[in-house]
């Protein structure tokens, strides 16, 4: 079952945050908290949202994202920043699952497309991806200003506004 996640499920999207980081090699990079999920998901100005899959038993794996929008398309679309499932219930269709709700979803919200990225090693999602017919973007790199070049970056643009 697929649902949407409420602001009782952050321990549990914690955790699912802290495994796919350790899965990813990136353990290292996490520094989400309970209370920064709650507030960030949950508070007055949500960023983000999650679906939960759940067995009899409980949750076993989420997706987060959030809404990003295409020029190109004049329209909304999903981007969704982490899809996890728990090792002991993979290969159940949870995944798929989530992927479809996702997508269900932003057809239904008028959305033109849903991106994502995935680590170029990870050949388990990779595979599993293109059994959804995604496709790889390989003509775009990504990039990123975090940390102090973010505020260095934001300091140079205010002393020029």
């Amino acid at each position: 079952m697929i649902r949407p996640a409420t602001v009782a499920d952050v321990p549990v999207i914690l955790d699912f945050i802290e495994q796919l980081a350790e899965y990813e090699r990136l353990r290292h990079a996490c520094r989400a908290t309970r209370e920064a999920l709650a507030a960030t998901l949950f508070g007055p100005r949500p960023f983000a949202e999650a679906l939960i899959a759940e067995e009899e038993t409980g949750p076993v794996g989420f997706a987060l994202f959030f809404h990003n929008y295409s020029t190109f398309l004049a329209q909304p679309g999903i981007y969704l920043e982490d899809l996890f499932v728990a090792p002991g219930a993979r290969g159940k269709g949870h995944g798929r699952a989530l992927l479809r709700a996702l997508a269900r979803l932003a057809v239904e919200r008028g959305c033109g497309r849903l991106d994502w990225s995935v680590l170029d090693w990870n050949a388990p999602a990779i595979g599993f991806y293109r059994s959804l017919g995604a496709e790889p973007q390989s003509e775009w790199t990504v990039f990123r200003l975090e940390g102090e070049a973010l505020r260095r970056c934001g300091l140079e643009a205010g002393e020029r506004g």
